[in-house]
């Protein structure tokens, strides 16, 4: 028995739940009706009952006057009713004779005997042998003399057996149209649900590569009622929400694999050049010693760049990793100094490019890592200077504006075309193509500037024209801690 209970439990749980919701509407519309039908039920009998017992009392108030007169009941009301009359005294009823009476006259007896302790009428409901169910009623003709009829209760159980019959038959084919019909109404509210569930299994088997990154599955549809609406909306939420995870990711991926070849593009070079020399100096021995510093001096330049290279590709690394801290050291320090001292080594090591320093704020005192906001500065001002010709102007300066420490680095050359610009700060990226390593860098000093300036909690930005090219720092006076870019 439990073993049945339990196949059909998992059995009901595997059923869709269309058919689950319209199989309980008609459990609990079968509940529903048979307490209606019972109620009903009992309505009717009580009804019925009252009814016949008002007949019993209307016939018995002609049979007291037969009785009184003839001492008997000699006029028989209806076929199938009997009448008794007793003589009652307190331990016993005697039948009067001649009386239409049943073959078990013990119940009409018994209440006959009831009567004689009671004042008022009494009424019972008994089941006579040979007869069937009848409808007692007992009252005093005189005192000690008690008339008792009994009126058959057959006509009452059939109509009550054939409405019994008539409510099982309705509420039957009611439960059963409101299962079908309401299984397919249910149907139809969830065919959004199962429309989703189409869309999920279809997002589920489609190509997630970065080729096929995007999703083109919606969940369409306005049927279904407010409910059905928020979860559609909620499920295509979710849906943009994934297509703009997996485009981040996709374009997170070509960056990395373009990262890859670019600084293993940046380091063959070196590498090639440091391996080519050392080549030539397995025939040190013949060569002059003028010939072998000049290659000692190639040597040690490539091994610089490839070194710098490495610490750019180093100090990067670092700041896009999650740590704890920042690689910086942040002390209070005059960022007015700072400008001054990078417009003096730029004056220094690139005399062909005329510098001014545009005036400002005599000191500026911001908490900051000193060492490497002035790494910044040089990277502006070495982009600068080896992406213009001769003789171009470069200016440099600070100012205060909106709670905010800016700093200007602008030059007059040919300026940066408007389709590079949303690029320039990207890693290893190059305006010109053509431009050799040795004079156009790596293409990591933007990247390294913009970084080094986010940490700081500050931001750089691009303007400019053609003829004129302008980098903005812009950095917090008042930080609230150094962030992680």
């Amino acid at each position: 028995m439990r073993g049945a209970f339990r196949h059909l439990r998992q059995t009901y749980r595997r059923l869709r739940l269309g058919t689950r919701l319209a199989l309980g509407l008609g459990a609990l519309s079968l509940l529903v009706f048979a307490v209606v039908g019972s109620a009903l039920t009992m309505y009717m009998r009580d009804y019925l009952e009252h009814q016949l017992g008002y007949q019993l009392q209307v016939v018995q108030t002609v049979q007291t006057k037969d009785a009184e007169a003839n001492g008997t009941v000699t006029q028989k009301p209806y076929w199938g009713w009997f009448t008794a009359v007793y003589d009652v005294s307190d331990d016993s009823a005697a039948l009067r004779r001649p009386a239409d009476i049943p073959h078990d006259i013990r119940p009409l007896t018994l209440l006959a005997e009831n009567m004689a302790h009671s004042d008022t009428e009494l009424m019972r409901t008994v089941r006579l042998d040979g007869e069937g169910l009848y409808r007692l009623r007992a009252c005093e003709v005189e005192p000690g003399v008690v008339l008792v009829s009994a009126a058959p209760m057959e006509d009452i159980e059939h109509t009550v057996n054939r409405l019994v019959t008539v409510q099982v038959i309705a509420f039957a084919v009611a439960a059963g149209a409101l299962v079908v019909f309401g299984r397919k109404m249910l149907r139809r509210g969830l065919q959004p649900l199962s429309d989703m569930a189409h869309t999920a299994h279809g997002i589920a088997s489609h190509d997630l590569t970065e080729s096929a990154s995007r999703l083109p599955l919606r969940a369409d549809g306005r049927d279904g009622g407010p409910e059905v609406h928020e979860l559609r909306t909620a499920f295509n939420t979710m849906l943009e929400h994934i297509d703009d995870s997996l485009a981040v990711r996709a374009e997170a991926e070509q960056r990395l694999r373009r990262f890859v070849a670019d600084a293993s593009h940046e380091l063959r070079t070196p590498l090639m050049s440091v391996r080519g020399y050392a080549d030539l100096f397995q025939y040190a021995a013949a060569n002059a010693p003028e010939e072998r510093e000049r290659h000692l001096a190639r040597l040690r330049a490539e091994a610089a760049r490839m070194g710098v290279l490495l610490d750019d590709l180093l100090l990067l690394a670092r700041l896009d990793a999650a740590e704890v801290e920042t690689p910086l050291r942040p002390v209070e320090a005059d960022l007015v100094e700072l400008v001054e001292h990078a417009a003096d080594a730029f004056r220094a090591s690139h005399p062909d490019h005329p510098l001014t320093v545009t005036p400002g704020p005599a000191e500026l005192t911001l908490r900051l890592d000193p060492q490497r906001i002035r790494q910044v500065l040089d990277n502006l001002l070495t982009n600068a200077a080896v992406h213009t010709p001769a003789g171009t102007r470069v200016t440099v300066g600070v100012r205060v504006e909106s709670g905010r420490a800016l700093v200007r680095v602008a030059d007059s050359g040919p300026g940066i075309p408007s389709a590079d610009r949303d690029r320039v700060f990207d890693r290893f990226y190059r305006v010109d193509k053509a431009r050799s390593r040795d004079r156009g860098g790596s293409g990591l000093g933007l990247a390294v500037a913009s970084s080094l300036v986010r940490a700081h909690g500050g931001s750089i930005e691009l303007n400019g024209e053609p003829g004129s090219t302008v980098f903005t720092v812009t950095l917090p006076t008042r930080p609230a801690g150094l962030t992680k870019p």
